[in-house]
């Protein structure tokens, strides 16, 4: 059980989507152009009681996705978020080794403005969370 699997496992169905999602596994090249969906992970320790067995050891995993869906514009920001909606929500991913739960959506926030470098870009955050269990 990895970060990494369940990574690839998310990154792959964000590059299926249909059309050309430009997909950005943690960074941004410094040619970088709008619009894109940088995606950063991180895993999270499961301290809900019913997540353990009776040994007392932790067999369910949880990653949190953070898709930022960046934009020139809000209209294109928007867009971006619905196809990671599309792409993610309530879907069941593969993971060598693991029974995963439907992804879900945990929290987002609207388009945030940022014209820091010049040129106004968008970037609206959305945070989903897939969990497993050994199979």
């Amino acid at each position: 059980m990895t970060i990494r699997a369940h990574a690839d496992a998310v990154l792959a169905l964000l590059q299926a989507a249909p059309g050309s999602l430009k997909v950005l596994d943690g960074a941004v090249p410094k040619d970088g152009v709008p619009p894109y969906v940088l995606v950063y992970f991180a895993d999270v320790d499961p301290e809900l009681p019913d997540s353990r067995a009776l040994e007392g050891t932790s067999e369910r995993f949880v990653l949190r996705v953070y898709a930022h869906c960046v934009g020139e514009n809000s209209a294109t920001t928007r867009a971006l978020g619905e196809r990671v909606r599309t792409a993610l929500l309530d879907v069941v991913p593969t993971v060598t080794g693991r029974v995963c739960w439907p992804i879900r959506r945990e929290d987002g926030q609207p388009p945030q403005r940022n014209e820091s470098t010049g040129t106004l870009i968008m970037d609206r955050v959305d945070v989903y969370r897939l969990e497993s269990v050994p199979a």
